[in-house]
């Protein structure tokens, strides 16, 4: 295979497995909920109030807790372990051609 076809089809791939494995996810909902604004612009001007009333910066904040990211990583995980197994069924790669036109406009992968 020429390098500059390889290249596409990895890049296509790659974008392909990060919207089915990665962006249909867990992550879906916690990108749902309500996020602050800022007028500084680097969220240094914004902090959370906890349970005890202690404040953490925007900055050092743990967006996710131990059982989020568990629950995200096993789905990404499931997700791409049926991506390689099925990659190669024709019902599989039909959706893959439906999806494909919503990554299109998406950045280039780099290295």
């Amino acid at each position: 295979m020429h390098k500059k076809t390889e290249e596409r089809l990895a890049a296509k791939l790659a974008k392909m497995m990060a919207l089915m494995c990665v962006r249909n996810t867990f992550l879906e909902d916690l990108h749902a909920g309500k996020y602050p604004t800022t007028k500084a612009g680097d969220y240094s001007d914004v902090k959370v109030i906890d349970g005890t009333g202690s404040e953490i910066p925007w900055n050092e904040l743990s967006r996710l807790d131990d059982n989020e990211m568990k629950k995200l990583m096993k789905e990404v995980i499931n997700k791409i372990y049926a991506f390689y197994l099925k990659s190669n069924d024709p019902e599989f790669q039909r959706a893959m051609d439906l999806f494909s036109s919503c990554v299109a406009d998406w950045d280039e992968p780099e290295l």
